[in-house]
């Protein structure tokens, strides 16, 4: 059986890509066993990819603020709500493994108000949610309400980078209809 394209849009082979996108690419894929599609899929503009990868990583490697596993939770649920299939699947095979469940990906994807979440990943997923659904009117008495639950401003600031960088990134996946790679599926469960 033929696999399904991974794209609407071209994707450039490995050896045709510039020097640092195929290392960068070769170093993820030496690390998880795979090449995520996303990589191949965004490579065909590798300047773009460039500036992709710095924000991505910028947000999601910290090791301040948020947990890694509550950075992922903020990806999933705006991606659920974004109907990102690519995110919703990849980025939730990334939340099982950090935070040591095999539920909380599926349930917060299908129906975060009924996911087992803590206090701390409840406040995290309603201001994500809140950010995906009506940011324009989160006022200073919303982010009070936030602070009073025991986030940092930093922490607050990262909800909002996280889920307006993942509506771009669910657009441009959807734009381009990105097939989530079959190993995802499996991981951490």
């Amino acid at each position: 059986m033929t696999q399904p394209a991974i794209s609407r849009f071209p994707v450039p082979e490995l050896a045709d890509l510039p020097a640092d996108i195929r290392e960068l690419i070769e170093g993820i894929q030496e690390r998880s066993g795979f090449i995520p599609n996303v990589f191949l899929a965004l490579a065909h503009r590798p300047e773009e990819l460039r500036a992709f990868m710095a924000y991505h990583d910028t947000l999601m490697d910290k090791d301040d603020g948020l947990s890694k596993a509550e950075r992922e939770l903020v990806v999933v649920a705006t991606s659920a709500v974004n109907e990102c299939l690519y995110c919703v699947v990849a980025h939730g095979a990334i939340l099982r493994i950090r935070a040591k469940s095999p539920l909380l990906a599926d349930q917060v994807a299908i129906n975060p108000w009924k996911a087992d979440l803590s206090d701390r990943q409840r406040t995290i997923v309603d201001f994500a949610l809140r950010m995906v659904n009506d940011s324009a009117s989160i006022s200073n008495t919303d982010l009070n309400e936030v602070r009073a639950r025991g986030l940092s401003d930093d922490e607050i600031w990262d909800i909002g980078a996280i889920a307006a960088f993942f509506a771009m990134s669910n657009r441009l996946a959807n734009l381009s209809s990105m097939r989530p790679n079959d190993e995802f599926y499996t991981m951490g469960r």
